[in-house]
């Protein structure tokens, strides 16, 4: 394959100690680091090094219900995102700090304020991944009894975001004065009150954080489904996906694409960044050999237990060597709707047991896995990314740290020997690494002109 002037973006998952279901059990994972900043340090200045456009913090704000087996044989324990990735703005330099923050279980002022506030002290590195959060058992943390309607969190999320975005325009790039001379910090002409009043919303404002340096955090979304798909066209500036195949991942992208301009949007004001989990050998073999390794730490009631959650049915009463019950469409379901559909065509597409589907969700939880060498590793990034099935990816190692060690010291060159990634950082902002435009301010008069 020839080289190309365009060139891939990558993200660094962080998943507790790894992205394998198994991974707390590999000798070589850290696992009583956990919740230590030491730990999450390394990670960090490891994707720093391989020149990763950012680190991505998932947060799940529940355990599961399924209390025994999650607590016996799985690690549930998550550090909370933005005061993890606050820690973490001050241990790098350049690397892209992206984290997870629900629009059904927070208020807007508080996720524009926080926000906000890391983009600021990292000078310019922040990132919010916008979910509307997809367990049910969530809402019972919250005050509530049922989980919001798939359609409802969406429409819910949209207003979210607009008065999070009209918050963060509220002070004008130059609102600031600061002359001690005169006395004048501000000046109060050019910073605005929102003044929302909506659906789900009632927001005075304005916010006590002034302009960020990349004049908005980068916003950043990961659902794949129809009402996902029209959400990411008018918000999202980053999209991780999930899909197995080239075919499903070329058709995900067309579609998301396409529907931009109705949205006064340009395809490239959009990355798309599917999660792929590695697993790497010096040979196939090897790769092949670490990866049955993996999932011969695989507990028989975890991997069980994992599939029947993403599936919204308990398949204990069914044979482990038979396939799949008849299960509901998509539409039927209420969250999770993307990874339900593409774990079900999967299992029907290739005709898998449940045991053989046990294994491919617990890796990577439906992410694709890609077992080999570097060389083969980088040779389907690169088809993926040259075939527009992508703009690059969110890298998902399978246990921590030397899953992502492997990756930079020996992924990352051989792409960079192929000119398809950078050797050096050339810009300051996340937004400059992903070739972002910095937003303008809703209040300014070149904004209000257009």
């Amino acid at each position: 394959m020839g080289n190309t002037k365009k060139q891939l973006h990558l993200g660094a998952f962080i998943f507790g100690v790894g992205h394998h279901v198994a991974a707390w059990r590999h000798p070589h994972t850290d696992t009583k680091g956990l919740l230590t900043l030491d730990f999450y340090r390394k990670f960090a200045q490891i994707a720093e090094r391989g020149k990763f456009d950012m680190i991505f913090v998932e947060d799940i704000p529940t355990l599961p219900e399924r209390l025994d087996t999650a607590v016996r044989h799985t690690v549930p324990v998550r550090a909370e995102p933005l005061t993890l990735l606050s820690a973490l703005a001050s241990v790098t330099k350049h690397i892209g700090l992206a984290g997870t923050v629900s629009t059904t279980y927070s208020e807007p002022y508080h996720v524009a304020r926080k926000f906000a506030s890391l983009d600021h002290l990292s000078g310019g590195r922040a990132a919010w991944n916008v979910v509307t959060t997809s367990m049910e058992i969530t809402a019972q943390n919250f005050g509530r009894d049922h989980h919001l309607d798939h359609s409802l969190r969406y429409e819910r999320a949209k207003e979210f975001v607009d008065v999070v975005t009209a918050l963060w325009d509220s002070w004008e790039e130059d609102a600031l004065v600061i002359d001690k001379a005169s006395g004048i910090f501000a000046d109060p002409d050019k910073v605005h009150t929102t003044a929302h009043q909506g659906t789900h919303f009632s927001v005075r404002g304005p916010l006590n954080v002034p302009r960020t340096p990349q004049g908005r955090p980068v916003i950043v979304q990961a659902g794949s489904s129809t009402t996902g798909q029209a959400f990411a066209a008018q918000t999202a500036e980053v999209v991780f996906t999930a899909w197995q195949t080239l075919a499903e991942a070329q058709g995900f992208y067309a579609s998301l694409k396409g529907q931009l301009p109705a949205y006064g949007r340009s395809p490239d004001e959009l990355k798309i960044m599917p999660g792929i989990l590695p697993i790497i050998g010096r040979t196939e073999e090897e790769a092949r050999e670490k990866e049955a390794a993996l999932q011969e730490l695989v507990h028989p009631s975890v991997g069980l237990s994992m599939v029947s959650g993403v599936l919204r049915h308990d398949l204990s009463a069914y044979p482990l060597d038979g396939p799949l019950p008849d299960l509901p469409d998509s539409t039927e379901i209420n969250g999770g709707k993307s990874r339900y559909q593409l774990i079900l065509d999967m299992a029907r597409r290739e005709q898998l047991t449940i045991r053989q589907l046990i294994a491919r969700v617990t890796g990577a939880r439906g992410h694709r896995t890609i077992a080999g060498t570097p060389v083969q590793i980088a040779d389907m990034l690169e088809e993926w990314f040259l075939k527009e099935a992508c703009d690059g990816f969110n890298i998902m190692p399978p246990y921590l740290p030397e899953g992502l060690e492997q990756f930079v010291d020996l992924v990352v060159p051989e792409l960079q020997r192929r000119g398809l990634y950078r050797t050096a950082y050339t810009g300051r902002t996340l937004r400059e690494h992903l070739g972002l435009a910095q937003p303008k301010n809703r209040y300014t008069k070149s904004a209000i002109s257009l």
